[in-house]
């Protein structure tokens, strides 16, 4: 009885505490219909049009200003992307990311020269933090990992394509579209913040994508927001002219050292990682272990692969198609497979990535360090190009 009591005063007091201020839900369209293509034809980077949006990498990243709204109930975070090849035909790895506002040089010092190659002590300039002539550096922190299709909703009429429809396809869809998840990233997702995305492509044709954030606010009454903090650990994906890809596991572990000043609770590591490498034998068709060590103590050790590839075909109308030799009722015959069916690593054309979440538990003050490692990573040779593209970062309790 004397439970139930304290029960309805309990109620009772939550009834008469002053209600949070709702915002309600909002959509902010950070791209719409925009173009991401390579040209060389541009002399300088940072080229900004009246779009408000920055041109850089010679067009094959796209960086906006937003504002966002700051929340004091809790709500959940959704990005929504959209990508049509624009006559790229192939397929290339994407990233849509968010520019820590806590970081005091971005993308834009890259290419205004404020920062050098040679004043990052990885050699491999933006991957990690670093602090630059008493300047912070942080590495970018990605929303989306995604790939490109191989030319979806471009070469859908094309007469040749229509040849390559395998029966089980009804049509060649218009478009892709992701959506995930990312309300733990809602603490580097408030107020003014630059929002970027890169495609890889070599083309002046490229791809036009579409992007927002959909903010759903809680319906619960006084449900306050999560007090929780983000902080970027690495981002081997290339954003600037200024960098290169990653190929630098083939050569040993990657370290990176977590200094804390006050104890994270409940932290966990979200990692993201895909290998690239276009022969038959690189670090895109080989499996390759991924190993991460916290403070010395192995805390994943993963084999990241997809071989669900063939799924995706409806979207990769110019994928290139061969035959292998099967046995069918006893009889060897030639069945088509087209290049977007086969497997890799950790992806496949035309799908989102998704994070590896790792428990950390609580991570006491003092120094910690992070371990990286793709032991059988393949080191570029000529035209055999072997990159890991990965990043990390961790979400605590305050």
């Amino acid at each position: 009885m004397k439970l139930h009591y304290i029960f309805l005063v309990f109620l009772f007091v939550l009834a008469c505490k002053e209600p949070l201020n709702p915002i309600g839900d909002e959509q902010i369209t950070i791209f719409e219909d925009a173009n991401i293509y390579f040209d060389m034809g541009f002399k300088n980077d940072s080229i900004q049009l009246t779009d408000s949006i920055f041109r850089l990498d010679a067009g094959r990243v796209l960086l906006k200003k937003v504002t966002l709204p700051n929340y004091t109930k809790q709500p959940k975070v959704s990005v929504k992307m959209t990508l049509t090849s624009n006559g790229d035909p192939w397929d290339k790895s994407g990233s849509l990311f968010v520019v820590p506002a806590s970081s005091d040089l971005n993308l834009l010092d890259f290419e205004s020269d404020n920062l050098k190659k040679e004043q990052f002590a990885t050699g491999f300039p933006g991957i990690i933090s670093e602090v630059i002539d008493n300047k912070s550096y942080q590495p970018n922190i990605e929303l989306l990992r995604f790939m490109t299709p191989f030319g979806v909703g471009f070469f859908n009429d094309n007469e040749r394509v229509a040849t390559l429809k395998p029966v089980y396809i009804p049509k060649w869809e218009e478009n892709v579209k992701w959506e995930q998840d990312i309300t733990q990233l809602l603490p580097v997702l408030e107020n003014e913040v630059y929002i970027g995305v890169f495609i890889d492509t070599w083309t002046k044709e490229g791809y036009n994508v579409s992007v927002s954030l959909d903010f759903e606010e809680s319906d619960v009454p006084n449900h306050l927001k999560n007090e929780q903090g983000v902080i970027p650990v690495l981002n081997t994906s290339k954003y600037s002219g200024a960098q290169r890809f990653y190929d630098g596991f083939h050569k040993g572990d990657l370290q990176v050292n977590l200094p804390v000043n006050r104890t994270l609770k409940n932290a966990k590591l979200y990692y993201i990682t895909t290998g690239h490498g276009g022969h038959a034998e690189g670090d895109e068709f080989t499996e390759k272990e991924n190993i991460i060590k916290f403070n010395n103590n192995i805390v994943k050790q993963f084999v990241p692969w997809r071989d669900d590839c063939a799924s995706f075909r409806r979207f990769n109308p110019s994928s290139g198609v061969w035959t292998e030799k099967v046995t069918w009722k006893g009889k060897e015959i030639e069945e088509r497979i087209a290049s977007s069916d086969y497997s890799r690593s950790n992806w496949c054309p035309g799908s989102d990535v998704t994070p590896e979440i790792i428990e950390l538990g609580n991570i006491a003050t003092g120094d910690h360090v992070f371990t990286f490692s793709i032991p059988e990573a393949q080191a570029i040779e000529m035209d055999k190009i072997n990159y890991w593209t990965v990043s990390a970062y961790i979400v605590y309790d305050k």
